[in-house]
């Protein structure tokens, strides 16, 4: 769809349209775009030689899923430039990306290109950025998460800490993680992901490591903080980095295996943890220490090759160490720039090293039409969540060995994965984000009913962990729900503050969840299954009234619009003081 469209959908006409959030409003912020004035100076400016006569994509035409790719309805050599404000003289005025952005030598309006030539792009773009992103997140996951496979090698015992010590523990390092993440965020529009990620993963890698020399609870609980004070952050960046090289449905798709790679980094955590949980008795030292310090050292590697590999923008990636010549052509680089800038030109709103001053961080933070995704942020994995953290301890108490306890984890783990991305791609194909992220609490419902009301300490622990199994092979709608909020955001500033806040809230639910099961509860945890039954019951609620929400808030600015006239929608796109998603031509996703 045009971001430019007209109350006919007609693109001679400078009338700025419905402007769905798959899309994108046409027009940002006076904060975002340089108050919308064009500079005479900028490098690629031709607004007075954009021409409405060359041709332009039809967005039907658009195959964005490979298995739709074939002989009878896919021509790779048909034109994939998609209709926007840029292709009218006079809305190209008013969207013109300021003279500071990074990529404005590369904009140009009059581009266009093919699907061919923009599928290959993005595969390019996947091998080059998108994996190395995810090799990246599997780092973080190894060093977070492997105090789980610590516990099953005599951890606690070792330490003389006991369940409610662990609780502590995971509650600490979850407050430190939320409390890091938007003061990490702005940190990193100040001085660049390219620059800040890197220095993260070296910094958490040092304390990860330092676990080796755990002594007890205090060294414990101060390590655990550290690891995520340092650690806070890390997945906002990563977002509004990969959302310079894609457009939203791609970026939803690729937050998809995204998290995908952090059920590998489960997966290979625990065949890691069988080999090096060998270790004890090694120099004298128990094998968890082993695991602690050789992970935390490979996360030091891949943290000083992050130096490299990741550049700071798609037109910024020439450098001594990726080549003169850089990773793309400029024919390549145009056309990056040019089809993301084409269906979000709020993308273009803020300079990649600029910082997000206390006002707009403000503004951002009030912005109430995205509470409702903070609030499913902190509800929707609870229920999940709380199992999986006591997953191990579960299993070794059910009669499994420590070793066996390690690979057992893995079949949930590899099953979750499969069903995240079926979601995902769902919720793209049937282009509903509400009901389609609302399956996952349909689908541990009826386990979450039978292990509150049978005690599976008491059945045949190969019964109990088929159960689990089922349970945890949830598919997740977090890729979904980070996606949906930056298509909501409209704006820079406001991606950039909104993917910390949903973050924030995500890494409450967290410390919600790791104090649901208790020690006086154990070892069957009724009550704290009561709790989780009941949160999975809220949730399926919170999800309905979410739906309800967006649309009366559409509702409400349609009609508005409708009422208008021609004419006042044009003084309305000329006049405005209305910002982001906060516009009357701006649509919400749900």
């Amino acid at each position: 769809m045009s971001t430019a469209l007209a109350k006919e959908i007609d693109l001679r006409s400078p009338v700025g349209g419905v402007v769905s959030s798959e899309t994108s409003s046409s027009q940002a912020s006076d904060d975002d775009l340089g108050n919308g004035r064009p500079n005479e100076k900028t490098a690629g400016v031709r607004s007075n030689e954009v021409s409405t006569a060359l041709p332009l994509g039809v967005p039907s035409e658009e195959k964005r899923f490979w298995f739709q790719r074939n002989k009878t309805n896919y021509d790779p050599n048909a034109i994939a430039t998609q209709p926007s404000v840029f292709d009218d003289p006079d809305t190209a005025k008013e969207y013109q990306p300021p003279a500071s952005w990074e990529n404005i030598h590369r904009f140009d309006p009059a581009a266009r290109w093919t699907w061919g030539e923009e599928y290959s792009l993005v595969r390019k773009i996947d091998w080059k950025i998108m994996i190395w992103a995810c090799i990246m997140f599997m780092a973080l996951e190894l060093d977070r998460a492997n105090i789980q496979q610590a516990v099953t090698d005599n951890f606690l015992k070792e330490l003389h800490m006991d369940t409610n010590d662990f609780n502590l523990g995971n509650t600490v390092f979850k407050l430190s993680f939320l409390c890091a993440e938007l003061p990490s965020q702005l940190v990193s529009k100040w001085i660049g992901p390219d620059r800040w990620i890197p220095a993260q993963m070296v910094l958490w890698s040092i304390v990860a490591s330092s676990q080796f020399w755990l002594s007890g609870r205090r060294s414990f609980l101060v390590c655990r903080s550290l690891l995520g004070i340092l650690q806070g952050g890390f997945i906002p960046d990563i977002i509004l980095y990969l959302s310079y090289f894609y457009k939203h449905h791609e970026l939803s798709l690729r937050l998809g295996f995204f998290w995908t790679a952090m059920s590998i980094a489960d997966v290979l955590a625990a065949f890691l943890a069988f080999g090096l949980l060998h270790l004890r008795g090694l120099h004298n030292y128990s094998g968890w220490r082993w695991l602690f310090l050789i992970e935390g050292l490979l996360t030091l590697v891949l943290g000083v090759i992050s130096f490299v590999l990741m550049p700071p923008s798609p037109t910024q990636t020439a450098s001594k160490l990726r080549g003169r010549k850089g990773w793309f052509t400029e024919r390549e680089e145009i056309i990056i720039i040019n089809r993301v800038i084409r269906e979000d030109p709020t993308k273009s709103g803020m300079h990649n090293r600029q910082p997000i001053t206390p006002k707009l961080l403000w503004k951002s933070m009030k912005d109430y039409d995205l509470w409702p995704l903070y609030i499913l942020g902190l509800m929707f994995q609870i229920p999940e969540t709380t199992p999986t953290q006591y997953l191990t301890q579960t299993l070794k108490g059910l009669g499994f060995g420590t070793f066996k306890t390690n690979l057992l984890v893995i079949p949930s783990t590899v099953a979750h994965m499969f069903t995240m991305m079926a979601l995902t791609y769902i919720a793209e194909i049937w282009g509903e984000l509400t009901f389609t992220a609302a399956i996952g609490q349909v689908w541990a419902f009826p386990f979450l009913v039978y292990i509150y009301m049978v005690d599976i300490t008491k059945i045949h622990k190969w019964t109990a962990f088929g159960i689990m199994t089922l349970l945890l092979s949830y598919p997740s709608a977090h890729p979904i729900q980070v996606a949906w909020n930056s298509r909501n955001s409209n704006a820079v500033r406001s991606r950039t503050v909104s993917a910390a806040l949903y973050n924030m809230f995500v890494q409450a639910s967290g410390i919600i969840a790791s104090n649901v099961y208790r020690k006086d509860d154990a070892p069957r945890y009724k009550r704290g299954n009561r709790v989780l039954l009941s949160i999975c019951i809220v949730n399926m609620a919170l999800y309905t009234l979410t739906k309800i929400y967006y649309v009366k808030r559409n509702a409400y600015r349609e009609k508005k619009w409708r009422a208008m006239t021609e004419d006042e929608r044009i003084h309305y796109l000329a006049t405005t003081t209305d910002e982001g998603n906060k516009r009357l031509d701006f649509r919400f996703a749900h």
